[in-house]
């Protein structure tokens, strides 16, 4: 297990929908989690439950520019994610684990609660999403910004290279299926 295994399984929990187990579990998270979660789990904490949870949908549910699936930071909604998710799963049985969730394999609480066991390699690939995310989520004011801001500074290179190349990324957004779109473009159009 690696030194950030408590923190990455902490953040699983904080980053997962906020629902009567997540706040059964607040006061063992507030004694477990490493200091950097400390903003959030007091704001969780002094929130109410109804509000907290309909924060989480505001930043979560209804913005791509927050999403908690990886593999939408690199791929965006393309085919070439398809793959992505494959390779996901891919890597899980690579250390004899199943993955069974609701959820697909790349959604950042799965992959967190992973790296918990297996070390940060799945994080590591995908480092440039988690801080086009952790970037997005400052931007928005919401303390799971703090969350992102602890899981990124467990993974080792030069923040402000990343940050520099998610900010670009962050601006042209993720790419956009345009494979066989074209013809239907040109319908009703004449050419002369």
């Amino acid at each position: 297990m690696t030194r950030h295994a408590v923190l990455y399984q902490a953040a699983a929990l904080c980053l997962a929908y906020p629902d009567d187990e997540f706040h059964t579990r607040l006061p063992l998270l507030r004694a477990a989690a490493p200091a950097g979660l400390d903003g959030f789990l007091t704001h969780a904490e002094t929130t109410e439950p109804r509000e907290l949870a309909a924060h989480y949908v505001r930043v979560f549910d209804f913005k791509n520019r927050h999403s908690l699936y990886l593999s939408w930071w690199r791929d965006g909604d393309t085919r070439r994610r398809g793959m992505a998710l494959v390779r996901f799963k891919e890597v899980y049985r690579e250390h004899g684990m199943e993955f069974t969730g609701e959820e697909l394999p790349d959604f950042l609480p799965a992959v967190l609660e992973f790296s918990a066991h297996a070390g940060p390699a799945l994080l590591q690939e995908h480092r440039s999403g988690l801080e086009l995310l952790r970037i997005a989520l400052t931007d928005f004011g919401t303390p799971y910004a703090a969350v992102l801001d602890a899981v990124c500074a467990t993974l080792p290179g030069p923040s402000p290279k990343d940050r520099a190349e998610a900010r670009a990324l962050a601006r042209s957004g993720p790419p956009r299926e345009e494979v066989g779109l074209q013809p239907f473009a040109l319908i009703g159009e004449r050419t002369s």
